[in-house]
């Protein structure tokens, strides 16, 4: 797999690219504050997932006959259309990165390595609930987050608590979908759905509000 592409349906679409496929790429259609800040970003592997999460973008709007508009961090550190426009949500993680295009509803998206120490860190973005039906397992584990990662996307503001304000019901590690909601918040009465992709050693969390 170097790119895939997914219609979710005539709203929205996901794209995942393999970093070291496409390094050499074509930027052009970025706009001119994009370049600017893709210039101002020193480190090399930062600046290779930020440039290849730009076309992850670029191929899920081309999904939907959606011109690039350029993208911007709010306030919140959430990407925002230049035009206002839609919703975007973007996310990487070593070797991969992803992005997700809705036209009219909030998107998060999160990509995550599996990996063994999440194991030692559960009690930090877990409630006791949720380690009460999670199995001992990374893959397990890295589900949780990424799904918690997704729904904190997608709400879009800071100061939420992985641990304290958003909880999921319980689901199997074979589970491809994921239900949650935030509680003690605006949105405490808004519940989500996580659409759930397993991949090589990578978990892939989306959902659409």
């Amino acid at each position: 797999m170097q790119t895939k592409i997914e219609k979710i349906d005539s709203s929205s679409a996901l794209a995942v690219k393999i970093i070291e496929s496409h390094e050499d790429q074509t930027l052009d259609f970025l706009s001119f504050r994009e370049k600017l800040s893709l210039a101002n970003i020193s480190h090399s592997d930062k600046k290779k997932e930020w440039a290849i999460a730009r076309l992850a973008i670029y191929d899920a709007l081309k999904a939907l006959d959606v011109p690039y508009p350029g993208f911007y961090k709010d306030e919140h550190g959430k990407s925002q259309a230049m035009n206002g426009q839609g919703y975007v949500s973007l996310s990487h993680t070593p070797g991969f990165a992803a992005a997700i295009f809705h036209r009219e509803l909030p998107v998060g998206i999160d990509m995550d390595l599996i990996r063994e120490k999440i194991l030692k860190i559960g009690f930090r973005f877990l409630d006791p609930e949720e380690l009460n039906f999670l199995e001992k397992d990374p893959i397990h584990y890295t589900m949780a987050w990424s799904a918690k990662e997704s729904i904190f996307k997608c709400q879009g503001k800071r100061g939420v608590s992985f641990r304290e304000n958003i909880l999921l019901e319980p689901f199997r590690i074979d589970a491809q979908k994921i239900k949650g909601k935030i509680r003690g918040t605006d949105f405490a009465d808004h519940h989500y759905t996580v659409d759930v992709r397993k991949f090589e050693n990578v978990i892939l969390t989306y959902t659409i509000w």
